[in-house]
């Protein structure tokens, strides 16, 4: 959850939004889905105690306008609707399932202030719990320009249970960096004349490159400011890695950055960030705290005519 307000002091509109409150909880809405197809008891408990606490926290800021949305575990169970019809019945909130497109705009929405000006074209990546959304952006006179998108049913959650989280040997994640691969071929070969450009780098957002972002920073406690917006060289995501992968279980768990909730998980994003530089090599990826819900805020602000439009954003 993020609560904003416009901040009409800035000309650029990626500081037009400034934070009045933020929450986060990690709810694994679709633990066990590939298995099932359902969304599972405990998980929509985990997630109804969490959107309990958003509720009370948008009263207390008294929140005028807010948009409150669900991805992929919700469009793919079989039981996405009945979810979000208990959702309102207990916390009074409407739940819009947005459609895989919609979720790949969003991300460019509130990403695209951190691409490079000077790149021709800039691959967004976001990797989820269910799923992995990418983004091809294109440098023109009119600004950052959305080419290509795709939404791949693969994320941290899927592959963890698929091939285990908490002990990965090489091999596992030698398998988990394939898995990535197969699912990243179709739009690999869909951008691959695009690819050709000199001009290029990645942009990640999602809890496995700001992790990363930590602990190449080597912060005991995470911190937004610092990971938000920096450039990690191919050579420090590399390392950053490497020192993931040589911590058992509970050194994951007990890393600032990660913490016990996180720790079964980061490795299989690691393998999907992997694949995604195996794929469309960069010397750079610059790093983003921010995301869906900077790109709805942006959106709703624009609407209400807060700011006008502008080229680039």
């Amino acid at each position: 959850m993020l609560i904003a307000r416009p901040e009409q002091r800035s000309r650029r509109k990626s500081d037009m939004l400034r934070i009045v409150d933020a929450f986060s909880r990690i709810v694994r809405l679709g633990e066990g889905m590939g298995v099932s197809r359902r969304i599972g008891e405990q998980a929509i408990e985990r997630t109804l105690e969490a959107l309990e606490i958003c509720r009370e926290k948008m009263s207390l800021r008294g929140v005028s306008r807010a948009r409150l949305i669900a991805t992929q575990a919700c469009r793919a169970a079989e039981n996405g609707a009945e979810f979000v019809e208990r959702v309102r019945a207990r916390t009074g909130l409407s739940l819009e399932v947005i459609d895989r497109e919609t979720e790949a705009r969003l991300a460019a929405r509130g990403c695209g202030s951190l691409a490079d000006p000077r790149a021709e074209s800039i691959l967004l990546f976001d990797i989820g719990g269910g799923s992995t959304e990418l983004v091809w952006l294109t440098r023109s006179a009119r600004g950052c320009l959305l080419r290509h998108w795709t939404s791949l049913e693969i994320g941290v959650v899927s592959l963890a249970e698929r091939f285990g989280g908490k002990s990965v040997s090489p091999a596992v994640y030698e398998s988990m960096i394939a898995r990535a691969l197969e699912a990243l071929a179709a739009f690999a070969e869909r951008t691959a004349a695009e690819r050709r450009c000199e001009r290029f780098h990645l942009l990640g957002t999602s809890g496995t490159v700001t992790t990363l972002a930590g602990v190449h920073l080597g912060l005991e406690r995470y911190d937004r400011w610092r990971v938000d917006g920096l450039w990690l060289s191919d050579e420090d995501a590399t390392r950053a890695i490497d020192q993931l992968r040589a911590m058992d279980f509970d050194q994951r768990a007990a890393n600032g950055c990660i913490g016990p909730q996180r720790a079964d998980l980061v490795l299989a994003g690691c393998a999907i960030f992997e694949a995604i530089r195996r794929l469309f090599p960069a010397s750079r990826t610059r790093i983003a705290d921010r995301g869906l819900r900077e790109g709805m805020l942006l959106e709703m602000m624009e609407a209400d005519g807060s700011f006008a439009p502008q080229r680039g954003d």
